[in-house]
């Protein structure tokens, strides 16, 4: 019997390690490490990832047509929920019902990382200011911004 851990669980179970997973640059110091998706599995019902900011950074409001939850992993967050703002550190997370607009800015001095799990296969970002809707981490879901 080997000791030697497999690379991979039996299928369609996956492990998922973020330094073999190419980041989707979101732009302006922002980059998301793409967990579960369509683009990996046929089955998913859940879509999950993690994105990185840079100091002062942040993602413009939105809002999804799946509901999401955020957990803030690493740093210190500012998330805009609806009309209601709060300050959240690691450990702490949210959850937003789907159509609510919503975003998160690093508001600390390091990088701040969430991770988030969206309700759905193939979810799409509304951007409030423009109402332009897109699929997520399609080439036009680049649009991070200073905070």
């Amino acid at each position: 019997m080997s000791t030697v851990p497999a690379a991979q669980p039996a299928p369609p179970s996956m492990v998922l390690r973020p330094e073999e997973i190419e980041r989707f640059d979101r732009g302006n110091g922002v980059a998301t490490l793409p967990f579960v998706g369509k683009w990996n599995c046929a089955d998913n019902r859940v879509t999950t990832g993690m994105t990185v900011f840079s100091p002062g950074t942040g993602i413009p409001l939105h809002s999804h047509n799946v509901e999401e939850t955020v957990l803030v992993f690493e740093g210190e967050a500012t998330a805009v929920v609806g009309d209601d703002e709060f300050e959240l550190v690691a450990g702490q997370a949210t959850w937003v019902p789907a159509g609510v607009p919503h975003c998160f800015r690093n508001r600390g001095q390091g990088s701040m990382t969430i991770y988030w799990v969206y309700g759905g296969r193939d979810v799409t970002r509304t951007v409030t200011a423009t109402g332009e809707t897109f699929e997520h981490l399609s080439d036009s879901d680049r649009g991070a911004t200073p905070a």
